[in-house]
């Protein structure tokens, strides 16, 4: 009966130890004080901050480098971290109208984007909209900041009249110029320009979507130099580095180890063997050349023929430049002409310097500079 009784208050102490123990590890999960939701707030704000830079500076290379499909990658992604964030903080402001801006102007000529909450509005008009509000915070306006509201302005109409959307180009300048601002001189022009309904006028041919774009490039340059908002970028390089030096070190051990085995080796050899393998490694004076013993293989006829033809063509190139007009050699390229010569080349392909001469104005320059700028510009990488 008593060792009943001993067994019974045994498989009672054992039923008893789950219960304690799960008590114990429900107490063990309990949050600590300091991760209170209002604290993993923060947390989560700071976290998504960082975010927002990363995707930020990710957006501008990708823009900057035309890399369409990683741009729209990392569009998405700045685009949902806005979304998401509970507040934007003063220093967020240009961080956030970047992005958007950017957004808005990688859709600029595309009429059905569904960015934008008014589908009235062009992507460019919307942009407008976020530089003028981004403007507003700033307390002083420099001229690129102006320069680049005055370009958005101007190629929110021209691109309708590019389509000969000639009566959505006058709703935009409606719209952008109201009737309390009619008189700017900027919408008295674009408005002049319309009456004639001529979308390769001089003035939207200079003040193009491609100057634009090179001066939003320009801004986000400046942009970019600022270290305040970059940490998650840092650290990510800072990894990347790391493993890179990681994987550099690996092989280079390998060498070394390689190096003492054979030194180690050579160590155990016998001394006649030693100098059997020093005499074979070794050179004699007479092998080092000399200049006037080097022997120079003849040229294929191929490349010989090559080679006459290049000279040929540069000696008519040169003869043809010594025969123009000193007032006409070594004239400075203007940005026009080099805008000119690019949508020729785009319009009519490369070599057609003659048919890109008729159809541009070109300031009395002939085929051949045309030719020689053009490969100036590629090996530039302005091409």
């Amino acid at each position: 009966m008593r060792d009943l009784k001993m067994e019974q208050e045994s498989d009672l102490s054992a039923a008893s130890m789950p219960q304690m123990t799960a008590k114990a590890a429900f107490v063990d999960c309990d949050p600590p004080e300091s991760s209170s939701s209002d604290f993993f707030a923060e947390v989560e704000s700071v976290a998504a901050g960082w975010m927002l830079d990363f995707a930020c500076r990710c957006l501008c290379r990708h823009f900057c480098e035309n890399n369409r499909i990683d741009f729209e990658r990392s569009r998405d992604l700045a685009l949902t971290v806005i979304k998401g964030l509970h507040k934007i903080e003063t220093h967020q402001r240009e961080t956030v109208c970047l992005c958007q801006l950017l957004a808005y102007i990688s859709e600029g000529k595309i009429f059905d984007s569904d960015f934008g909450d008014d589908q009235r509005l062009s992507p460019l008009e919307n942009a407008l909209s976020v530089w003028i509000s981004f403007l507003k915070t700033q307390s002083k306006q420099d001229k690129l900041h102006k320069d680049i509201k005055c370009l958005i302005q101007i190629q929110a109409v021209a691109i309708y009249m590019e389509k000969g959307c000639f009566q959505e180009a006058a709703e935009v300048i409606e719209r952008l110029f109201p009737e309390s601002s009619s008189n700017e001189p900027l919408g008295m022009k674009l408005s002049a320009i319309l009456k004639h309904k001529d979308p390769y006028h001089p003035f939207l041919r200079f003040f193009s979507f491609n100057l634009l774009t090179d001066k939003i490039k320009t801004y986000i340059n400046i942009f970019l130099k600022k270290e305040t908002n970059n940490f998650l970028m840092k650290e990510a390089t800072k990894e990347v580095k790391t493993k890179s030096s990681e994987n550099i070190m690996v092989p280079i051990q390998c060498d070394s180890t390689v190096e003492k085995s054979k030194e180690t080796h050579l160590e155990n050899t016998p001394n006649t063997v030693l100098k059997l393998h020093k005499h074979s490694c070794s050179l004699p004076d007479q092998s080092f050349w000399k200049p006037r013993q080097i022997r120079i293989s003849p040229m294929p006829q191929s490349i010989k023929t090559l080679q006459c033809k290049k000279n040929l063509q540069n000696t008519i190139d040169a003869l043809q430049d010594e025969s123009l007009p000193a007032c006409q050699k070594k004239k400075p390229w203007k940005w026009e002409e080099d805008q000119k010569l690019k949508n020729g080349v785009q319009k009519f392909g490369v070599g057609n310097w003659m048919t890109i001469l008729q159809n541009y104005d070109f300031n009395n320059r002939t085929n051949v500079m045309l030719k020689d700028r053009w490969r100036t510009l590629v090996k530039l990488g302005l091409a």
